[in-house]
């Protein structure tokens, strides 16, 4: 916008310098031309007394000479008619052609005729004996030009200051228009970052003004639902605790026994979860900050630790299972408990939708630019993956709410990463999650030739053996 006014200005002023420059050049020019002409008629009508009293030669070379331009002759001439059947001559230097002085003798009338160098200005005189003699004054053609250059190069200064004191006034408009929108687009950005205070000074011109109160309006409705959606979120977990309390206190009745501590376990788990969602929602402070150098997890613990929970219940269902490239520290980006989340939003949907017995693994691949997690099974698969990765769109079968892959889907793309779905060496599903690791630096890679499984052995611990799982050995 800024240069588009400077672009209008210089262009409506330079056809305004154009409109009144040159008509007024082509002016000055014409005055100076009758400038030049009015002097030179002058020097004529000062011979004219003389040729009416006498027309003696000798008598007229010198009025000629003391009239002519300089002090000399050699700017008039003076043609006089014939008489008492001589010739007709010129005293003085001669320039303009016979015709023309003839013509001028029978009109009787001021003429000009162009000559080399220049104009002769050709008026008639009458003598005393009636005739007419033609004086005939050398205007030089510097003469008639004198000072147009001057006044042209003048001419073209002003218009040149003209144009440049439009730029210089259409660039402070300019700024004072582009400066507002600029601040528009700083807040929209800042706001589409999450950073919710962010608001617009109600300044510029009127319409960029009522820009701005529009957008702080917007911004103050923003911030207003995101506060109803925290707090709609934090009443609706807080209704939870009711019937968890039940479910903690018929767990604690049950006794003994794995099924009971896996009970309470679930049950502890979904406390902790609840009160998460709580905290998260009464939080007035939005997290929008980058993750720093030190945050983030590590992938392959987060694996393990998950693993230690998931194992009992595989055991229970006779499910054979392996972890692979866990036993090294593997950094990412993400939250330790988002992470936990994906995981067990893909592990629960291989319980859930696949038959008992079915095997399934977990994967951990750590390159230099980014980290994978393999979640794959022996199950009958997806038969449209692109449906399940849709928001919303269960499976239809109790307890399925379509938002699992979603889960596993945001935590990627926070990271730049993508989640894809397709089929596993095991026969059925596979789950990839691309972790992106942003500015991470000197990141080893690792062999993907060594694959190792994680089996339980005892409660709470996970051990890795090499090879095959009995139920994956083809």
């Amino acid at each position: 916008m800024r240069w588009a006014l400077v672009k209008v200005s210089v262009a409506v002023t330079a056809m305004v310098v154009v409109a009144f420059a040159v008509p007024l050049g082509l002016v000055i020019r014409e005055m100076a031309r009758d400038r030049a002409f009015s002097n030179a008629e002058r020097e004529a009508a000062a011979v004219a007394p003389a040729l009416s009293i006498t027309t003696d030669r000798d008598q007229l070379e010198r009025v000629v000479a003391s009239a002519g331009s300089g002090g000399s002759d050699a700017g008039m001439a003076v043609h006089l008619p014939a008489a008492d059947g001589e010739e007709p001559f010129a005293i003085g230097r001669r320039r303009a052609a016979a015709a023309d002085v003839e013509a001028v003798r029978k009109l009787g009338r001021v003429s000009t005729s162009p000559v080399p160098g220049g104009s002769a200005l050709l008026q008639p005189v009458a003598l005393s004996s009636g005739e007419i003699a033609v004086v005939e004054v050398y205007v030089p053609e510097a003469e008639v030009t004198n000072g147009v250059g001057t006044a042209w190069t003048v001419l073209a200064a002003v218009g040149a200051a003209l144009v440049l004191g439009s730029v210089a006034v259409a660039d402070r408009l300019g700024v004072r228009m582009v400066r507002p929108a600029q601040r528009l687009v700083e807040g929209a950005r800042e706001l589409g970052e999450g950073k919710l205070g962010a608001r617009v000074p109600e300044k510029g011109p009127t319409e960029l003004r009522l820009a701005a109160v529009a957008f702080n309006s917007m911004a103050d409705q923003v911030v207003q639902l995101l506060a109803n959606e925290r707090e709609l979120a934090a009443d609706l977990s807080h209704r939870l605790r009711t019937p968890l309390t039940v479910l903690r206190l018929n767990a604690a009745s049950l006794g003994d026994g794995p099924a009971a501590e896996q009970t309470r376990a679930a049950v502890e788990q979904l406390e902790r979860e609840v009160d998460t969602i709580i905290r998260t929602a009464r939080d007035a402070k939005p997290q929008t900050a980058a993750a720093g150098p030190g945050a983030g997890c590590d992938a392959a613990e987060v694996v393990r630790e998950r693993m230690v929970f998931w194992s009992a219940l595989a055991e229970d269902e006779g499910r054979t299972w392996r972890v692979a490239c866990a036993d090294t520290p593997v950094r990412i980006p993400v939250a330790r408990a988002d992470l936990a989340a994906a995981l067990d939003a893909l592990l629960g949907n291989v319980f859930r939708h696949t038959p008992e017995g079915t095997a399934f693994a977990v994967d951990v691949h750590n390159g230099e630019d980014a980290v994978i997690v393999l979640v794959s099974d022996a199950g009958p698969g997806i038969p449209d993956p692109e449906a399940a990765m849709a928001r919303g769109r269960g499976s239809g079968s109790d307890g399925s709410t379509g938002l699992g892959l979603d889960i596993v889907r945001r935590l990627a793309e926070t990271t730049g990463g993508d989640v894809r779905i397709g089929s596993s060496v095991l026969g059925g599903t596979e789950v990839r999650i691309w972790i992106q690791l942003d500015g991470r630096e000197g990141a080893p890679r690792r062999s993907r030739g060594h694959r190792g499984t994680v089996r339980r052995r005892g409660p709470g611990r996970l051990l890795p053996a090499f090879g095959r799982p009995r139920s994956l050995s083809r």
